[in-house]
């Protein structure tokens, strides 16, 4: 079994990358009422106890409210979280809307259901926070959540998108955040083992082995492990954008280019470019 002292040095660094991404993106303020949306899987136990934890030690005010939302599942184990929630002492509310049926009813089989099944949820979850007056609603989503975004969009969608650690819904009356936005899906998973979470598997789609989610997933595993650090590499490069070198018409204007644009061939150097700050311009060869 985990010591105390084991586990709390498995928090550590989640605490250290939730802070830095609720400072880098304004997530929480003071006075802030803050819905943690709690499924019953590692990232969101995860997220409720840094978020407890920053209730305790911050130098701002602001409520934790957890909340639950129970989708109908034959066989979903109604009792676990209500009782978790309890012996932890935190205000918790449990939604209980069949999307089950909904979506088993409107998906074809072998089809895969968690754009629906994602939809339904978000709206019984939006509505619940404005019924009890949350500001923020925060979302157990990690690195590993946001990277594989961003590919599935390049490969599928042939977007540049990822998931971003704040947004504004469409109907601009709620906003969600996600606090573990820097957050090793690794560091989470030792973190919940060592805290033995009841988990409570999403089981709502049945099996499907296959979902090009999971492809991505398990291609970042193989870059981290050869390469490690690289998901750290996709994630900065995600908050660091050259838009005059991509091809998007609609975020820089390259019609208007005149003949000195403000980044020029420049952007193409990285940092190690910096060695040749103050290099003279080369002689031509004869």
């Amino acid at each position: 079994m985990t010591t105390p002292a084991a586990t709390d040095t498995l928090f550590r660094p989640i605490l250290r990358l939730t802070g830095r991404a609720i400072t880098d993106y304004a997530m929480i303020g003071a006075g802030d009422h803050v819905m943690v949306c709690v499924s019953g899987g590692k990232d969101s136990y995860t997220l409720l106890d840094a978020l407890l934890h920053f209730q305790r030690a911050a130098p701002i005010d602001f409520r934790v409210t957890a909340v639950n939302l129970d989708q109908g599942q034959p066989g979903f184990p109604t009792g676990v979280l209500p009782r978790y929630l309890s012996a932890l002492g935190v205000a918790h509310d449990v939604i209980r809307q069949d999307t089950y049926s909904v979506v088993r009813a409107k998906v074809p089989a072998g089809r895969t259901t968690c754009a629906l099944c994602s939809r339904l949820r978000r709206g019984a979850l939006y509505a619940h926070a404005r019924r009890i007056g949350a500001t923020k609603i925060a979302l157990g989503h990690h690195r590993e959540d946001i990277l594989e975004t961003f590919l599935m969009n390049l490969f599928h969608g042939a977007r540049l998108k990822a998931m971003p650690p704040k947004l504004q819904s469409d109907d601009g009356t709620n906003v969600v955040i996600r606090p573990l936005a820097y957050v090793p899906e690794a560091d989470i998973a030792a973190y919940a083992r060592a805290r033995a979470f009841p988990i409570i598997p999403c089981d709502l789609c049945g099996a499907q082995p296959n979902l090009q989610r999971e492809v991505v997933g398990q291609m970042l595993q193989a870059w981290e492990r050869e390469h490690p650090g690289r998901l750290n590499t996709v994630l900065r490069a995600l908050a660091t954008v050259d838009a005059s070198h991509l091809l998007d018409r609609a975020l820089f204007d390259f019609a208007g280019l005149g003949t000195a644009p403000a980044q020029g061939d420049t952007a193409f150097d990285g940092d190690d470019m910096g060695v040749l700050a103050g290099v003279q311009e080369l002689p031509m060869l004869d």
